[in-house]
């Protein structure tokens, strides 16, 4: 499942991660890379553990948890802490596949890799390029959102960024490893809870069908759910 999730930061929270990144010392991309994304990837990065980085992602983390949408498609988890990386002057990162499982350096932190994210913290029309393109079952899906809009995606599709060729191309990445671990599973329990919360708002939560289907959600999900 592929799924657009809008305004994870506001205004007021954009502008303060960005502050934070902005002020960040910026090294090679490749610090966090597995051996075949080294090979693919020409980009910048924060130090995982700086300070900028630390603090940005917990206001991440904490608009995540606020994020009824994000809640409801990824079912999450754990969500590894967030990262950040820079694209500028014809950047890029080739076609790869995020690592099934993500360890946090010095630390016993790790997760599986269900589903990847990508926060942008840069408006499209600052940068040209800079398209993040995920091969979905259906063909190449091309991804430039909104600053502080979020794209979540299953790690295990093949993705790239285009090149950026003008401007600068900002935006947190991580993963979640989600409660269930199938992305069909996932998908159907999504839209069953869309369905559950539209029939909920039109006939109220009391209703005897809204009680029934809110049921078999939760049974679906008790049945498919690794908690």
């Amino acid at each position: 499942m592929l799924i657009a999730i809008p305004d994870v930061l506001d205004a007021a929270a954009l502008a303060r991660v960005r502050a934070l990144v902005d002020g960040g010392d910026w090294v090679d991309g490749n610090v966090t890379s597995g051996a075949q994304s080294a090979l693919a990837k020409r980009n910048r990065q924060l130090p995982e553990d700086s300070a900028a980085a630390r603090e940005a992602g917990a206001m991440v983390l904490d608009a995540l948890g606020r994020s009824p949408l994000f809640i409801a498609a990824a079912l999450p988890l754990k969500v590894f802490p967030p990262l950040f990386n820079r694209y500028e002057g014809g950047e890029a990162f080739a076609l790869h596949v995020d690592n099934a499982i993500r360890m946090k350096r010095g630390t016993d932190f790790r997760i599986r890799s269900d589903l990847s994210a990508t926060l942008f913290l840069e408006d499209p029309d600052r940068y040209d390029g800079g398209e993040l393109v995920i091969e979905d079952r259906f063909g190449p899906q091309t991804v430039k959102l909104p600053a502080g809009h979020m794209v979540l995606y299953p790690a295990s599709s093949l993705h790239r960024v285009t090149p950026v060729t003008r401007g600068t191309r900002t935006a947190a990445f991580f993963w979640i490893q989600s409660m269930v671990r199938d992305d069909g599973e996932r998908r159907l329990l999504f839209d069953l809870d869309r369905s559950v919360q539209a029939l909920a708002a039109d006939r109220g939560q009391g209703d005897g069908e809204v009680v029934a289907l809110t049921g078999l959600y939760h049974n679906l999900l008790r049945r498919w759910a690794d908690a």
